[in-house]
Parts: structure tokens; C-alpha cells; sequence
């Protein structure tokens, strides 16, 4: 998959006047982290998460408004003399604007599969070979599935525009279970060789929590969802705090998804790694 490199986007302001509505802030999920920490929080509901938002003004900033992305968040360059309501509304700008140059480079499913198989070279000795790997609009409670008795891989849509390294995450996390259909010790083994192992898993469960996504607390330790039980098997690892479980329906399917198992399938909401 591509690089995603930096993007950053610049307007002069004030814009130029326009005639009928005022433009209003779009429907995004965003937190505004301004300067003053007294200021708290400004949570806007809407579609898709970009992460925290960075607002950061400058007496010496006159006429232009930046926008950039810095690794999880997103940092917006403004004028000291805005106001609040034009601070809202030029953070809606400057989102979309991102969002816009990054949808034009956005991976395709050629990219997918070409990455899956770097990331399986890397990091499973090329031991993951999947037949496919595509993107779906159809997960909405799901970051990524796989079934592994036909090794196809499927990513959901909403992955699409997060850090590069939140996608190959969720493209090893699917791998993984192509060698390992569970989530005992020896799946997160597999997953510990990755280094931003832990780093996206805060990621997706802050966008999970910012987009309300649904969580379960079953643990996904539950004998049900255990790997089948073998002589001389290893026990399944014991959960740590919110817990990975499986949907019913996901068990039903006979699919894999990131974070929980049931009946030998597994679904990803966002929640942390069992601990040992």
C-alpha cells in the first residue's frame, strides 16, 4: 500500500464573501483540543472520525488558515483574532479539506493485497497468504474480517483516510488469523511483533468511543469462544479491562474480525488486548 505521506492544506483569510447561507461546520466526529485547557471540549457528532483536532492560534498569523495532519491528530493554524464562531467554522473547513486530498489517494484493493503480503513477509516469515483482500462498506460494527477456510480478507471502509499505520494494524491483526483463529497466547504472540501494536488499538477504540460505536463486555475468554480445545493446548489468555467479544451473528457467519472470538471467529470493536 502507498505511503501515506503528510498533507497539509492552506487558505487565505478572510475567504471570499459569499451570497445566501453561512457556511456551517460539516457533520464530523472531532475533538477540538484548544489552547486554554480551561476551555474543555467541543465534541461534534457526525460521520467519519479524524481524530483529535489541535486548534492553535498565532498574534503574528494575519491572512491565512493552515491545516496538517501530525500523526493521530490534526493541527489547525488560525489568526489570534478570530472569533469562536469563526474558529468553528474554519475547523470545518480545513477537516473537510484534508479529508478531500486524502480521499483522492485513498489505497485500492490491488494496494490492500499488495501490502498484506509485505506486511505477512515482515512479520509472519510470509506464512499468511491470503486469496484476497478487499475493501467492504458493509461493517459497521467490525474494522476488518476474514475467513480463513478461503483466506479472504475484507477491511471496512471506515479504516479508509486513518493512519497508515491503524490499516496495516487491522491487515495483520486479519493475517494473524489466517495462522491462528483465535486470541489465545499465541495470536497476541504473533501480533507483538508488530510495533504499533498497542498504539493502534487506542486509536480504534477512541474512534470507536467518539462514533459510538457498539461495545461488548463479554469476555472473549468465554469457553465459547475459546480456540478447540487439543492435547497439550495452551490456555486461552485472560482479558484486559474492556473486553474483544464476538456478535452472535459474526459466530452465525463463521467469519474472523478483529478483537473477539466465537466458535472459531472473531470481531475487532475497539477493545484492549487480553494480558497474560
Amino acid at each position: 500500500m502507498p505511503a501515506i505521506m503528510p498533507v497539509k492544506s492552506d487558505v487565505e483569510y478572510p475567504p471570499p464573501a459569499r451570497s445566501g447561507r453561512a457556511l456551517s461546520v460539516p457533520s464530523v466526529n472531532v475533538l477540538v483540543v484548544v489552547a486554554d485547557p480551561g476551555a474543555g471540549h467541543d465534541m461534534l457528532s457526525g460521520a467519519p472520525y479524524q481524530g483529535a483536532v489541535e486548534v492553535r492560534r498565532s498574534a503574528r498569523r494575519k491572512r491565512t488558515v493552515s491545516a496538517y495532519r501530525d500523526g493521530d491528530r490534526t493541527v489547525v493554524l488560525l489568526p489570534g483574532r478570530m472569533t469562536q464562531t469563526e474558529e468553528k467554522r474554519w475547523v470545518g473547513v480545513m477537516l473537510e479539506r484534508l479529508a478531500a486530498q486524502e480521499r483522492r489517494r485513498r489505497p485500492s484493493d490491488e494496494d490492500l493485497a499488495v501490502r498484506a503480503r509485505e506486511l505477512s513477509a515482515r512479520y509472519l516469515d510470509g506464512r499468511a497468504e491470503p486469496a484476497s483482500v478487499r475493501w467492504v462498506g458493509n461493517q459497521n460494527t467490525r474494522w476488518g474480517s476474514c475467513t480463513p477456510v478461503d483466506g479472504t480478507i475484507r477491511l471496512s471502509t471506515r479504516l479508509r483516510g486513518m493512519p497508515t499505520y491503524v490499516v496495516d494494524y487491522v491487515l495483520l491483526h486479519e493475517l494473524a488469523h489466517l495462522l491462528v483463529p483465535g486470541h489465545g497466547p499465541r495470536f497476541w504472540t504473533l501480533l507483538a511483533a508488530y510495533p504499533r501494536t498497542e498504539r493502534a488499538r487506542g486509536y480504534l477504540e477512541g474512534v470507536a468511543t467518539a462514533s459510538g460505536l457498539a461495545m461488548s463486555d463479554e469476555a472473549d475468554t468465554d469457553p465459547a469462544d475459546a480456540e478447540p480445545a487439543r492435547a497439550g493446548a495452551e490456555p486461552p489468555a485472560p482479558p484486559r479491562g474492556r473486553s474483544a467479544a464476538a456478535g452472535a451473528r459474526g459466530a452465525r457467519k463463521g467469519t474472523a474480525a478483529a478483537d473477539g472470538t466465537r466458535a472459531g471467529t472473531t470481531r475487532d470493536r475497539a477493545a484492549r488486548k487480553p494480558r497474560g
